[in-house]
């Protein structure tokens, strides 16, 4: 296929399972719905690791965080690098190089200070993790519209654990019309954008990306009344997973539920929460919409690829717990991955993949050559319809802290999941007699072989990448007689 244009829309903290496409019955997201009926929708996309910088660079450089270095969020670096590595292949060189106009609104969070501006992108660095709603540009506009500023009312806070106060704000309602959110904003300077790279590309023949990144849905949710009362709490079912318990699992889990004071909400507040959370879902889906349709107004519709993804999920109240963290279950690891490519035919694949493998096949829409050094593989032959022969059997992703340093990995197959705290006990699920990830059974005898198969997978991986993780695996795991612990690669000449 020729080299095409190509619109990256993404989210914050989005779950899976509010957007129709994915099985919600209740949740309007129209425009999503559409794009995943247009083009392939991947039911097995994962983040590489569930927390905002990290897995941005991620997407940036093409590589697993811990070759990158962007471990944690700059708010709460407790070491790791601040900024991407000069010599890293990020995504906006090739494409620049290759001609393409390139342009970057909304959330970057890639780095402290260098923003999209300083690759070389159209774009201003809004930095920070949520709606920097009192940003200069935003309130110039504000003005310049006749918009009222930033107010909130009612807001929906935690119980802080030491009872010093109240805890964190969850929601809260947004005392702005909806032309006059920062999604309006964002969405507005991405339009204007468009229009630029639109008449490039009729009159030159000049190609584009343009990334348009929402905030939200990402706590708290301040959103106008019109979506903050859209779902009836009625209508919105509790996660299954609130009946955890933490029983054989990492403490951090129990402390992490305390930090966010999730137990402060009783079944009627939760579900009204969620339903506010649905509420700024179907906010965004607007503005999605919105692009979408400049698309085909423009005459850009048969010659543009559109991506819509996340960074991460959210727990919104599942097992107990709020925003993101030390906690690697499906609520937050897997994402939503819709992808529509000019020519290629609609379809569900269930094939593993990952925010990395976006860098390459953004390259490859391009006709740009893919660095050697990328850890991710193009998805643009399964987005053509090609059999599933070759495909991952497993997806492994990494973390390293939120709020404090906490090194996990995990391995993911089609049925179970196992995940290695290398500071607590280790977790292993069956997914498919366990979907909600309640009962650990890393210990049960019944899943011995299971246990000792996919550790044994996760330390080769490890090992395959370089990932340092594999060193402490090699004395501490049991991954079988067969491999001998020589971390160092001396032991052998040893007497």
């Amino acid at each position: 296929m020729p080299p095409c244009n190509v619109l990256f829309l993404m989210t914050d903290q989005h779950r899976v399972d509010t957007l129709g496409c994915y099985g919600n019955p209740v949740v309007s997201t129209p425009a999503l719905d559409s794009l995943a009926a247009d083009g392939t929708r991947f039911d097995s996309f994962y983040t590489p690791t569930a927390i905002c910088t990290p897995a941005r660079a991620s997407l940036f450089t093409g590589q697993h965080p811990f070759r990158h270095g962007l471990l944690v969020n700059p708010e709460r670096n407790g070491g790791a690098r601040d900024e991407v590595e000069d010599s890293a292949p990020v995504l906006s060189a090739p494409l620049l190089e290759a001609g393409y106009d390139l342009g970057h609104v909304g959330k970057w969070h890639i780095g402290r200070t260098r923003g999209p501006e300083f690759y070389g992108m159209d774009g201003e660095h809004l930095s920070g993790a949520l709606n920097p709603f009192h940003h200069p540009s935003y309130e110039a506009w504000l003005n310049a519209k006749g918009y009222p500023r930033f107010a909130v009312k009612d807001g929906v806070f935690g119980a802080a654990p030491n009872g010093l106060g109240r805890g964190h704000l969850i929601a809260g309602r947004l005392q702005q019309p909806v032309e006059a959110t920062m999604e309006a904003y964002l969405t507005g300077q991405s339009l204007e954008l468009l229009d630029r790279y639109a008449d490039n590309w009729h009159s030159e023949g000049k190609p584009f990306m343009l990334s348009c990144h929402w905030f939200g849905p990402h706590l708290p949710y301040l959103i106008p009344d019109e979506y903050y009362d859209m779902y009836d709490p009625a209508s919105v079912p509790l996660p299954a997973s609130m009946a955890e318990t933490f029983a054989g699992k990492p403490d951090v889990q129990r402390r992490y539920a305390e930090y966010w004071s999730a137990d402060a909400f009783d079944g009627d507040a939760w579900r009204k929460l969620i339903a506010v959370y649905w509420g700024y879902v179907t906010m965004i889906d607007h503005q999605v919409g919105r692009l979408l349709d400049a698309l085909k107004e423009r005459g850009l519709w048969d010659d543009t690829a559109v991506v819509f993804t996340a960074d991460h999920g959210e727990f919104t109240g599942s097992h107990r717990l709020n925003d993101k963290g030390p906690a690697m279950y499906e609520d937050i690891y897997r994402i939503p991955g819709l992808v529509r490519i000019p020519g290629c035919r609609p379809q569900v694949r269930d094939d593993f993949a990952t925010l990395i493998d976006l860098y390459a096949t953004i390259l490859d829409v391009a006709e740009v050559p893919v660095p050697d050094d990328c850890d991710g593989r193009s998805l643009l032959p399964v987005l053509s319809g090609e059999p599933a022969d070759g495909t991952r059997e497993e997806v492994v992703t990494e973390f390293h802290g939120h709020h404090f340093p906490y090194s996990q990995r995990m391995i993911r197959d089609r049925r179970h999941k196992l995940v290695y705290n290398p500071d607590s006990v280790n977790e292993l699920y069956d997914l498919d007699v366990d979907p909600h990830e309640l009962h650990n059974v890393h210990d049960a005898p019944a899943y011995a072989h299971v246990r000792r198969d996919l550790t044994t997978r996760l330390y080769q991986e490890l090992l395959r990448r370089g990932d340092p993780a594999y060193t402490w695996m090699s004395y501490m795991s049991d991954i079988g007689s067969d491999r001998a612990p020589d971390v160092d690669g001396v032991a052998d000449e040893v007497a």
